[in-house]
């Protein structure tokens, strides 16, 4: 059997990074984790082939090669998704469908063959062993959650790696936390599951070998969900992996607790880790009390960012506005937040319900739901709840925040904050011809042509003069912010 997978496009988000790529030669930020994860779990007499659509088109000859199409979509690629299943259907394929975006809203997609949702370890079984006798099911479930030990490594042959900007790779899944809007715990439960060092270490030999050299996505929800076996087992392999292996560098994301514990921020900075996604949400204390965001409440925030910040982490940081308890000054609040933490990657975005968390369910029962569905990208000015403050009033203030911290003036003066602060770089990965590209095109297209010209430069001459190790940083900052602002200009502003 021919089996064709097929990973949907990302529209143009902050995430997608579409713009900043242009600068590097590449067509997509990540690749397909979940999807070559699948594809590891297909038995061998299956001939596989898979085509990202966010780095090649999708051929009729692939089609026509296909005897079943396996489509695997987060909720923000789902107008992508329900073109390709409409293009399968039409060339008389069966189609088969899982991930977070059926998952969350199986009843949404009626048309599709086969749904194996909630962990594939766990339900995609179920179906190869009904697809041998002939008697297949509508929807596959899970009533448990899966053992990672059995989790095989991603199919990377399937895939060019020069295509990417990252590469990616798995530890965890779970979080200890349970925010009241996030799906997280929803999809993956509360206690985070995790692969062996000798997994991890396993996947990071092959994608090493097969050429990769640069950085590398941690795609954990919260890294640090289990701290004592970070601290014991895995940093301290990561450590000694790193010291084999100086050309690659790690990026994760975790919870704004990775600030009260110096040994496990220093264990990451050693092992290669040079930035983390943090969910700051807000400052306003009786919002994140709203929404049970309990490790962020009576904190210094802004204290906790520049630990990390000293430490050697870059923070980039989730901010949500629209929560019942925000105000008028909210917005201003937390712009003032943004410019003094020197948060350069600041994800700002309207407060959103995802089907099956606990404030899906609130706004259910308050009759305040716009739409059952979210549109799964937190920056592109939408939100399916009804806000307290009233719609016009949050739009008007959202993007009064893009608009300043977007602004070269503003975003440039962020970046210099950071690199005040910025701890000595230990993850700093060697100088390559990647990286050399980028400062020339950055120099012609910001230095030269962009509106931001004079911010690029003097944002490089000061930085040359006192952090010149960090120049790759901050020639890699000034291109995302380019992106940020089209992003903004094209789809919020």
């Amino acid at each position: 059997m021919n089996v064709l997978l097929i990973y949907p496009k990302f529209p143009d988000t902050f995430w997608s990074f579409k713009y900043a790529l242009k600068f590097i030669r590449k067509k997509a930020a990540y690749p397909p984790l979940g999807l070559l994860t699948v594809a590891a779990m297909l038995p061998p007499g299956m001939n596989k082939r898979l085509v990202d659509v966010n780095v090649d088109r999708i051929a009729d000859a692939d089609l026509e090669w296909a005897d079943m199409v396996f489509i695997g979509a987060m909720a923000v690629q789902r107008n992508s998704a329900k073109e390709i299943i409409e293009r399968c259907k039409a060339a008389g394929l069966k189609t088969v469908a899982g991930g977070p975006l059926f998952t969350a809203e199986p009843e949404a997609f009626q048309e599709v063959d086969h749904l194996i949702l909630d962990e594939a370890e766990q339900t995609l079984p179920k179906f190869l062993k009904d697809l041998k006798t002939g008697y297949l099911k509508k929807i596959y479930r899970a009533s448990e959650f899966c053992d990672l030990a059995y989790t095989p490594p991603p199919d990377w042959d399937l895939i060019a790696m020069k295509n990417y900007a990252s590469m990616s790779i798995q530890f965890s899944r779970g979080c200890p936390f349970n925010c009241d809007f996030c799906n997280v715990t929803v999809l993956f439960g509360h206690k985070p599951r995790l692969k062996s060092v000798q997994q991890i270490l396993s996947e990071l030999d092959h994608i090493h070998a097969a050429g990769w050299r640069g950085n590398i996505f941690f795609v954990d929800d919260n890294f640090i969900g289990n701290k004592r076996y970070l601290k014991r087992h895995l940093l301290p392999a990561l450590i000694r992996w790193r010291k084999q292996h100086r050309d690659c560098t790690f990026i994760t994301e975790a919870s704004i607790n990775l600030a009260d514990d110096a040994e496990l921020m220093g264990m990451m900075v050693r092992a290669g880790f040079e930035s983390v996604f943090i969910g700051i949400e807000t400052p306003n204390e009786a919002s994140l009390t709203e929404c049970k965001k309990v490790q962020n409440r009576n904190r210094n925030l802004m204290e906790d960012v520049k630990i990390l910040q000293r430490a050697g982490l870059e923070v980039q940081a989730g901010f949500i506005v629209g929560f019942d308890n925000d105000t008028a000054s909210t917005f201003e609040q937390l712009i003032r937040f943004i410019q003094k933490s020197g948060i350069v990657t600041a994800m700002v975005g309207l407060l959103q319900a995802p089907p099956g968390t606990r404030l899906f369910e609130r706004m259910q029962r308050e009759n305040r739901l716009i739409s059952a569905r979210m549109s799964g990208d937190n920056v592109d000015g939408s939100t399916n709840v009804q806000p307290v403050m009233g719609l016009e009033q949050l739009m008007k203030g959202y993007r009064s925040i893009m608009a300043h911290i977007y602004s070269p003036r503003h975003y440039y003066r962020r970046v210099k904050v950071l690199l005040k602060e910025f701890g000595s770089p230990k993850a700093e990965a060697p100088m390559n011809m990647q990286r050399m590209l980028a400062f020339v095109r950055s120099s012609i297209r910001l230095g030269v042509f962009g509106k931001e010209r004079f911010h690029f430069w003097y944002l490089l001459t000061w930085t040359l003069l006192h952090k010149p190790r960090l120049l790759p940083m901050a020639v890699t900052l000034a291109i995302t912010g380019h992106h940020f602002r089209k992003v903004c200009e094209t789809h919020i502003l």
